[in-house]
């Protein structure tokens, strides 16, 4: 028995790995290929635009009848696009693996502002289209705010109980 001692990647490290895979390959079939050190934010687009065509969610056009609803009653000829999140994430993880492959911060493709302006509209256009919102998340508060709250500790005949045994009878803090 062969016992490896690999250790085993994350889900992520491997969707990432092979996003990266998919980004070199794309590059090396670009006509002229590219090499990485020659790419830019322009052929980080191409990617997501030809990525589009293998995408799984119904983007309406403004002249389709279901523009904006989120429940199409019935089908209609409007195109599979790939979906904001996708998009979203797949850039965070090749963003990451440039900078892990040696690339500059400075120079990373997958931050260049024509790529954050691109998904910004993809977003709002697919919000549009959808009729569904993409909100920002409310933060959580800091862990600094949630440290500062002193945590009691309840002790019922000498017996520490956690904070669940405010709800019980007899208690003393301490």
């Amino acid at each position: 028995m062969i016992v490896s001692s690999a250790p085993q990647l994350s889900r992520y490290e491997n969707q990432k790995r092979r996003d990266w895979n998919t980004f070199c390959q794309y590059l090396a079939n670009h006509c002229p290929p590219r090499s990485l050190p020659n790419c830019s934010g322009a052929h980080v687009l191409e990617f997501l635009r030809y990525l589009d065509q293998f995408g799984k969610t119904k983007v309406h056009n403004q002249n389709c009848p279901f523009f904006g609803l989120p429940n199409p009653p019935a089908p209609c000829p409007c195109p599979l696009r790939q979906a904001w999140g996708s998009l979203d994430a797949l850039i965070g993880r090749l963003r990451a693996a440039y900078e892990e492959h040696g690339g500059k911060p400075e120079m990373n493709p997958f931050a260049a502002r024509a790529v954050r302006l691109f998904l910004r509209e993809v977003r709002d256009f697919q919000s549009k289209s959808r009729g569904i919102s993409y909100e920002k998340k409310r933060k959580r508060p800091s862990s600094a705010a949630n440290n500062s709250k002193q945590k009691i500790a309840v002790m019922i005949d000498g017996v520490d109980c956690g904070a669940s045994a405010i709800f019980c009878g007899r208690t003393n803090v301490i």
